[in-house]
């Protein structure tokens, strides 16, 4: 028995598939100026919290998606937030690693 031939594609609109290329390595992070990076009072006692889960879930979600160790991620997030213009403090990587 022998195997069917694969179907075999011819690119005519060699413009729009460079384009396609392109924008398939493309990378847009958003940050959102009004997003809550400090954690909101607790009102228990002892230490509160420095940062909100959305401000780890975040740098923890760069560090995955880059496979960077934890100082790296805080290093990524840091010119990240220069490069936007948000005046925003990074966890540090003891922070994230709880």
């Amino acid at each position: 028995m022998s195997r069917p031939k694969p179907p075999t594609y011819k690119t005519r609109n060699w413009p729009a598939y460079n384009e396609a290329l392109k924008r398939r390595g493309s990378l847009t992070i958003w940050f959102d100026p009004e997003m809550s990076w400090d954690a909101a009072p607790s009102g228990r006692r002892g230490r509160q919290q420095s940062y909100s889960d959305a401000a780890i879930q975040t740098c923890l979600s760069m560090k995955v998606l880059f496979g960077m160790a934890l100082r790296q991620t805080t290093g990524f997030v840091e010119s990240l937030l220069r490069l936007v213009g948000l005046n925003w403090a990074v966890p540090d990587f003891s922070t994230l690693s709880r």
